[in-house]
């Protein structure tokens, strides 16, 4: 049995100042078992795992970005950061590669423990400048909504100063998704984000309808920025310039 599967939905954001602005579009995730690459792999069609094909996923998008295994990536943060790393489940919620395309600007890793508790989450954050921050929180499984919040650490938006805080708010991935940011600057609300989704088992019927009802979603996702980055400029929003790089930082919350 396959644990993976597919998060069929929208995704939805709203900006409430200085200017407001709103951008709704349809999107389908994986919620990748790290364990079970090789079985998506070697079972389901026009899916490859580190090579092309018309859908893949590769190691290299997430983690350190080598290529290496991601498994040992969690692991090794987990355990440099004081939170069991010992017979866990890793379950990954990203975008696919679409004909060897992809860009995700948040992907999240869920960690459970051997009793399928979730322990932590890691919210890996990239911009289009080929930046990437990850921010790690311990989670209580107590409530099945999981709320985190942290400060801004890393530029993602050309109008948006980096003095804010993030505001997650999750609901455990079972038949439904629910991810939620708000994002805070000292006067108030500045940003309303979020993903739902539909559960579909990951197999090939499914994944190649998700496929034929978005056949372009990949370049969809970084067109929209982009046009949607023109569109707020054009409603006079001003742009912030980007004060430091980095290539792949992380921070671990409370």
């Amino acid at each position: 049995m396959i644990n993976s599967c597919i998060y069929t939905g929208t995704v939805i954001h709203k900006r409430f100042k200085p200017k407001k602005h709103f951008f709704k579009y349809k999107v389908f995730s994986l919620f990748i078992d790290l364990s079970e690459l090789e079985t998506l792999n070697d079972k389901i069609r026009f899916f490859s795992l580190n090579r092309f094909n018309l859908i893949s996923f590769q190691e290299k998008d997430h983690g350190d970005r080598d290529g290496s295994s991601l498994t040992k990536w969690v692991k090794k943060n987990l355990k440099q950061n004081n939170i069991n790393s010992e017979k866990i489940k890793i379950k990954l919620l990203c975008y696919p590669r679409i004909l060897g395309y992809v860009f995700n600007p948040l992907s999240i890793f869920f960690v459970y423990d051997n009793q399928e508790k979730l322990i932590s989450i890691l919210y890996e954050v990239k911009n289009t400048f080929g930046e990437q921050h990850t921010y790690v929180f311990r989670v209580d499984d107590k409530n099945n909504l999981i709320k985190n919040n942290c400060s801004k650490k890393f530029h993602v938006s050309p109008f948006i100063e980096m003095d804010c805080q993030y505001f997650f708010k999750i609901l455990k991935p079972g038949d439904k998704l629910s991810v939620v940011i708000d994002q805070y600057d000292k006067d108030g609300k500045i940003l309303f984000a979020s993903q739902d989704g539909v559960r579909n088992d990951l197999n090939s019927t499914h994944l190649i309808k998700s496929y034929l009802k978005h056949p372009l979603m990949t370049l969809k996702i970084i067109s929209a920025i982009h046009f949607e980055a023109f569109k707020i400029w054009l409603k006079g929003i001003r742009l912030v310039k980007k004060k430091f790089n980095i290539k792949n930082n992380l921070t671990v919350e409370n």
